[in-house]
């Protein structure tokens, strides 16, 4: 069974009655954010590579047309017009990384209408969810100020495909580092990790603990010193790194408790004993809210390792996304259903210098000025083009972020 299966039961039924009637027209369909979630000022477009990636392999295979007619109830002889459907068609998206705002098309489809039909679940599933992710880790790295974050929400998201989505969203927007050892594999992120409070309770106390820790590991090393008794953690802290010989790019990591006022204490213990370059990494609950507050107290904090309410954006954890039909052979459509008002036609978004965008049709002149974000990154069914880098991607949010107004900025 392939990804074609990966959907919702009326795309089947929609494309099942499209193939029957002959409906097999050129369609385009428009997917976008309907409205920003609260207190957000803009998005990170993500997910079109993982969609290109999909709509390059979909093919509807034997596997797939039985377990359509199983759902369906029918024998598979009358879903036999499914089997072999691929994608052929056309996509302009948004390229990731860069921002947008809410009713901008962050990907358009143009196919036969049967394709463009079939793929609107996974593709929502895709867009939504990242574009999520990537905005709420985005305002993170602008909480922190431009000290280092980096991702430990893996034990937290919604299952392991999401956990890997996460650190990519992560890297995409800058975070330094990742715990999650196959996503830093598979996207060349920087692994990183320290220890669990499980690994010093079980030895005699700490100093045994840290003192292990930092035999298994010569190179720098961060201990987790918030287990029985945070100050006194950090002095055993600084006792067995200045033992050792090492200080310099080690780090202690608080994880509970008043970390603002735990900080300033770590680093006063630090600096009395002798180790002015051993970092403060702080974890525990933290999004862009706790972070900022972190910053703006003026707290001595090096490095932010967020986690749960990141990697599950969690005070905004799905977007109001939408795939609808804004063209069919030729004719432009629209829904004129109440507070869910569709605009019609083919679209490009032109954007003037401080996301000053303007919502135009396809194929119009690009104002003065302005330049066109959706890029056709899908011809035939294949790439325009090879996959766009992290680095790229990351390249493309920062310049959209240094010419983002204050007022989108504002968490």
């Amino acid at each position: 069974m392939s990804d074609a299966s990966v959907t919702d039961l009326y795309e089947v039924t929609m494309v099942h009655s499209y193939l029957t009637e002959g409906m097999t027209g050129t369609a385009t369909f428009s997917l976008f954010v309907r409205g920003l979630p609260a207190d957000r000022g803009f998005l990170v477009a993500a997910g079109t590579e993982p969609a290109l990636d999909y709509l390059g392999r979909l093919r509807v295979d034997e596997e797939d047309v039985a377990a359509f007619a199983a759902a369906m109830g029918r024998p598979a002889s009358d879903l036999r017009a499914l089997l072999g459907l691929q994608f052929t068609g056309e996509v302009r998206a948004v390229p990731e990384g860069r921002l947008v705002l809410a009713g901008e098309p962050l990907l358009e489809v143009t196919a036969p209408l049967p394709q463009a039909q079939l793929v609107e679940t996974y593709l929502l599933c895709l867009l939504s969810h990242q574009t999520a992710v990537a905005s709420k880790a985005a305002r993170s790295v602008m909480a922190a100020a431009g000290r280092p974050v980096i991702d430990f929400s893996l034990r937290r998201t919604h299952g392991p495909g999401a956990g890997e989505q996460a650190a990519r969203l992560g890297g995409l927007v800058g975070f330094a580092g990742t715990s999650n050892v196959a996503a830093a594999a598979a996207y060349g992120l920087r692994a990183v990790g320290t220890m669990a409070h499980s690994y010093v309770e079980a030895f005699p106390d700490e100093e045994s603990a840290f003192r292990a820790f930092a035999r298994a590991h010569p190179g720098p090393v961060t201990l987790l010193v918030d287990t029985y008794d945070t100050a006194n953690g950090v002095r055993t802290a600084a006792r067995v790194l200045r033992d050792i010989g090492r200080g310099p790019g080690c780090a202690v990591r608080l994880d509970s408790g008043d970390l603002g006022a735990l900080a300033r204490t770590a680093r006063r213990i630090l600096d009395e004993e002798g180790l002015p370059d051993t970092g403060i990494t702080v974890s525990g609950g933290l999004d862009e809210y706790a972070v900022e507050e972190l910053v703006r107290s003026g707290a001595p904090v090096d490095v932010f390792a967020v986690g749960t309410r990141v990697g599950v954006s969690a005070d905004a954890p799905y977007l109001d996304s939408a795939y609808k039909l804004v063209a069919y052979e030729g004719r432009p459509v629209m829904k004129l259903s109440l507070a869910k008002v569709t605009a019609p036609g083919a679209k490009q978004v032109f954007r003037r210098p401080g996301l000053d965008d303007v919502i135009g049709l396809r194929d119009e002149p690009v104002p003065p000025g302005a330049e066109p974000l959706l890029e056709t990154v899908m011809k035939d069914g294949r790439r325009t083009g090879p996959p766009r880098t992290l680095a790229e991607a990351h390249r493309a949010f920062v310049t959209d972020l240094a010419g983002l107004p204050a007022r989108a900025r504002r968490l």
